[in-house]
């Protein structure tokens, strides 16, 4: 990351702290974030650190749990010696070293990527399974704590085309037998774990599923289509598609998502899931490939078929349209409110 914050990012973020939530119930506070370096929790904690830029009487204290020191310190580069965050060093399948009372818990650590689904099974479920018991474990230490565990929508499985835009209560297929099932399984297993420690031990447990999510920040070797035409803009090549183009997919625009896990963070009930996606941005894949090449015509690109097969260890999704029923966020007063072709635009632009 440069020695700058990039104005677009900036923009974001007083976009997310202009929404009208009770940002004050964060004021003095010490918010504990694991996998902080990660793409989605990172806007979280920049969120915070500009919270404590513009309100002088925030005093946030961010604790960053990270297991790449280095890759943390390159990400947060801009913060380096703000003595508003400070990072935590260790693995979160083993159980974690906070001394420091705590007063919330988000929990992002994960792989994330179908990248690493088959590379590395068992530390994908580890993270999820372990990371979630050892975080609820100092929720439970700490009785003030509230937890957000980062689920995803990939929970739903296989779901019938008459449960698509698909609600928090709605659930298909999904063959557990499987490897890559040790991501949708362990994102399971990591919920019922949150509504356990609610049950029996009073811990207010919430739960995002975040759909796919783009943004500045984000890896451009994740893997994932998004990222790989956004990195093709970017090198100035022609758009690569790696399959039949026919995936449907809802694209949410990272700070849209961002605000929506503050607003469970801080307004969500306590036991439920919620998810986090644009119904509205949905398209096939085929389509924003269309759409990216109308956005960035210069310099003059074309959409190229290519049999190349995925990396060793990618896991292509089964799922042929994945939209999420956002009924239950909407209820909170939340709203995504960037289109396809502005988020794009603002993602490429942030990358130069």
């Amino acid at each position: 990351m440069p020695l700058h914050r990039h104005p677009i990012v900036e923009a974001d973020l007083d976009g997310i702290l202009a929404a009208g939530l009770p940002w004050e119930r964060l004021y003095g506070k010490t918010v504990l974030v694991s996998g902080a370096a990660g793409f989605l929790p990172a806007y979280m904690v920049e969120t915070l650190l500009r919270l404590n830029e513009r309100e002088a009487s925030a005093n946030i204290r961010v604790l960053a749990l990270v297991r790449d020191l280095d890759r943390a310190s390159e990400r947060f580069l801009f913060y380096s010696g703000r003595p508003d965050l400070r990072f935590v060093h260790q693995d979160v399948r083993e159980p974690w070293k906070i001394e420091e009372p705590v007063d919330f818990i988000v929990h992002a650590a994960s792989h994330a990527s179908p990248k690493h689904f088959g590379r590395d099974p068992v530390g994908t479920l580890e993270a999820n399974i372990l990371g979630t018991r050892h975080g609820l474990q100092l929720a439970r230490r700490d009785p003030a704590s509230k937890f957000l565990f980062f689920s995803s929508g990939e929970v739903y499985g296989q779901v019938e085309p008459d449960k698509i835009p698909t609600s928090e209560g709605a659930f298909g297929y999904l063959d557990p037998a499987t490897v890559r099932a040790c991501y949708s399984e362990g994102k399971r297993a990591g919920e019922t774990l949150c509504v356990a420690y609610g049950s029996q031990f009073g811990v207010p447990a919430v739960i995002v599923r975040p759909f796919h999510t783009y943004g500045p920040g984000m890896a451009l070797d994740d893997g994932r289509v998004f990222a790989d035409f956004v990195a093709d803009i970017l090198q100035g090549r022609d758009i690569a598609l790696k399959s039949d183009g026919h995936a449907i997919r809802a694209f949410c625009y990272l700070a849209d998502a961002v605000l929506g896990f503050f607003t469970v963070l801080l307004a969500g009930e306590a036991g439920k899931a919620y998810n986090v996606g644009n119904p509205d941005a949905e398209i096939n894949v085929g389509g924003l490939a269309e759409l990216l090449l109308e956005t960035f015509p210069v310099p003059p690109k074309r959409l190229v078929l290519m049999s190349k097969p995925r990396e060793p260890g990618y896991l292509e999704s089964p799922i042929s349209r994945n939209s999420p029923d956002v009924s239950r966020l909407l209820g909170l007063g939340w709203r995504p409110v960037t289109g396809l072709a502005e988020g794009f635009r603002r993602t490429v632009e942030s990358f130069r």
